[in-house]
Parts: structure tokens; sequence; C-alpha cells
């Protein structure tokens, strides 16, 4: 039974090969074929823009509050909490593990009288 087998794989391979024209296998790279992309695109702090309309959708994960955007950062602040998400390549990173603390703006001019 698996001579059977063993004699009809190598005849009908050796027909298979007798069809097949014999080329190269491996294509000629050429320069112009091949696309190389050097350090000198890449644009050193070149940031996509963050599209602002969205803010009206947005909210953040952990309070349901609004968030307002600091360009100076490139970030999403939360006041209430007191967190910033980063925003990278135009999408904002909104996972709560990831956020940075962020001073809150406290108010310095009252300071409590002690008795």
């Amino acid at each position: 039974m698996f001579r059977n087998v063993l004699d009809r794989l190598v005849t009908q391979t050796v027909r298979f090969r007798g069809h097949v024209k014999h080329t190269a296998l491996t294509r000629r790279i050429t320069p112009a074929s091949v696309c190389v992309r050097g350090f000198t695109d890449a644009q050193d702090g070149a940031q996509q823009p963050f599209d602002t309309s969205i803010l009206e959708v947005l909210v953040c994960p952990l309070s349901k509050k609004p968030l307002r955007y600091e360009a100076k950062t490139n970030e999403l602040i939360n006041e209430e909490l007191g967190i910033a998400y980063s925003i990278i390549d135009g999408i904002p990173n909104m996972i709560p593990q990831e956020a940075r603390l962020i001073q809150k703006h406290v108010d310095t001019t009252v300071t409590p009288t002690q008795e």
C-alpha cells in the first residue's frame, strides 16, 4: 500500500516538474525596487495635531467629566482629579494607569489662623 502511494507521489511530482518553466525563483533586487526610509525623513518633535472638536464627546474615563486640552504640554487635563492624559500622534491615551498626576491649583493667599 505504501509503495503504491510512494510510486504515485514520485510519478506525479516528475510530471509536474516537466510542465513548470525553469526560471529563477529569486527576484533580482534593484535600487529602484527597494523602498528605503532613512532617518532624515523623520521629523523630530513633529506631532500630528490634536483635533479639538472631539473634546465635545470625550470625557475622563474615571470621573466622566469633560476634559481641557493643554496645547503647551499636548495633554488632556482633568481639573477635578488632577490628572493629565497624554496625546501621542494625535490620539489621546485615555488609560487611567498611564495618566500623569498634576498639581492642583491651590489658593495659597488664604492662610488658616491658629488659635
